[in-house]
């Protein structure tokens, strides 16, 4: 945001005195000269505000701020700068030359442990500094071939510009003429998903610890006003101690609250909202539904409306009654029921976002500072026998895999302008999270 402006001098003015009486005219010359450098001086802020650009508003291009000294009158000077300031501009620079100049070449390939329609993802080992990432490799045709261009840059903004302690980082991000790559936080509890197969279903202790989680990185979502649209087992993950993170921003979509809707049909079918296949606009309260269809799912092993005929599945969602398992304790079946509301006016979470799950009795005995702060023991910790570079909780479909760099015939991207502009990027290291290097003081934790 650029700082607010002071009260422009006008140079052209006659010399005059708040109490009306004329000015000397041998110090006509000097008070012009005066007032001239003065409004000099108020073009420097005036400018930094009429400069400032909402990234989010150009479309889906990563462009970053600028000022483009030609817009000017008058030459752009420079602001006092501390010592802090040099430093840190100096640390970013060299992590954005690092970023420049970053390749795949610079990681060891390890193990492949997800696939997906646009490409795969693969555990990775930077070789300069022996730390484990999960590396996301897209192919750019068939991001194009399916339309996937928009959203893929939504997911690159989005995993760079939030934080949040249930939401997985990202810390490179490069490209080549064929691909992009997404350097992120590796996680060897695996994917809820592959706990769900083994297990079945959750008690209810860990089915709400992980809701709970998972609706604290939903409300910081919604609070930058991004809709997640694709919550589902396969995207939360598991860290080495039993928390969750968020992954694969793929369908995120910026500029989208309660009011403000959007209208694209998109998501997993058995996670939908009515009002998505409805076709109506939505906004995000289609996420506190589909928080609610993996609730469910986490306590009974399938979604509430769950049918292999797709259609049949829709009808379900819009109009079936939802019942339960004899099993589902009375807070559970509210909770449920409150979530899984049709009319988005009155589902939990709507009203008053996170506090309407914080004051339902199924959430009652959560301190959700300290949940928040990671300080409640999860009910659940993974096995990783393998410390940082364990897989056991990656399904062997993956692994099996040989984990490559996939060439790409050029021929496939002929005559398509598909540069993906600023998408490079590197996190600076002073603030990457502990989660992919031994702790000295815990062999069972990690640290950078």
């Amino acid at each position: 945001m650029g700082n607010k402006p002071g009260s422009e001098a006008d140079p052209n003015k006659k010399g005059k005195k708040k109490d009306g009486k004329s000015t000397p005219p041998e110090q006509k010359g000097e008070q012009q000269q005066a007032e001239q450098q003065a409004a000099q001086a108020t073009l420097i802020p005036q400018a930094q505000s009429d400069s400032t650009v909402n990234a989010h508003d150009v479309g889906d291009e990563f462009d970053r701020l600028s000022i483009e000294p030609s817009s000017l009158q008058e030459p752009l000077r420079s602001l006092p700068v501390t010592t802090e300031d040099h430093e840190q501009f100096l640390s970013l620079q060299n992590y954005t030359k690092k970023a420049q100049s970053l390749t795949v070449d610079h990681f060891e390939l390890l193990k492949v442990i997800g696939k997906g329609s646009f490409g795969k993802v693969m555990q990775v080992r930077k070789k300069d500094t022996g730390k484990i990432y999960a590396m996301k490799v897209l192919k750019k045709a068939q991001l194009i071939k399916r339309k996937q261009v928009a959203h893929t840059k939504t997911e690159r903004r989005v995993l760079e510009d939030i934080e949040h302690p249930f939401i997985v980082g990202l810390r490179f991000a490069f490209q080549t003429d064929n691909k992009l790559y997404m350097v992120l936080d590796y996680f060897a509890g695996g994917e809820l998903f592959f706990h769900l197969k083994s297990g079945g279903r959750f008690t209810e202790e860990r089915a709400r610890f992980y809701a709970a989680e998972i609706a604290m990185a939903l409300q910081c979502l919604h609070e930058n006003q991004i809709v997640y649209r694709d919550l589902k087992p396969e995207n939360v993950l598991l860290d080495e101690d039993g928390h969750i993170r968020l992954t694969d921003f793929g369908l995120s979509k910026e500029g989208v609250t309660l009011t403000k809707l959007t209208h694209t049909f998109c998501g997993t079918p058995e996670y939908l909202a009515p009002e998505v296949i409805h076709g109506q606009g939505y906004g995000i309260a289609v996420d506190w539904w589909s928080l609610g269809t993996l609730l469910y799912e986490m306590l009974t092993g399938l979604p509430p409306f769950y049918n292999q005929n797709l259609h049949m599945m829709y009808e379900k969602i819009i109009r079936a009654k939802l019942s339960f398992p004899p099993h589902l304790s009375p807070n559970a079946r509210s909770v449920l029921s409150a979530l899984l509301e049709r009319s988005p006016k009155s589902r939990l979470g709507c009203m008053r976002g996170l506090d309407d799950l914080k004051r339902h009795p199924f959430f009652d005995g959560i301190d959700w500072d300290r949940l928040y702060r990671k300080q409640l023991i999860p009910p659940f910790r993974p096995e990783t026998y393998g410390g940082k570079l364990d897989t056991t909780n990656i399904d062997d479909e993956f692994k099996r895999e040989t984990p490559r760099d996939t060439p790409v015939m050029a021929s496939t991207l002929k005559g398509k302008d598909v540069k993906f502009e600023n998408f490079t990027f590197a996190k600076p290291e002073s603030n990457l999270d502990d989660s992919s290097a031994l702790n000295d003081d815990d062999d069972d934790r990690f640290d950078l």
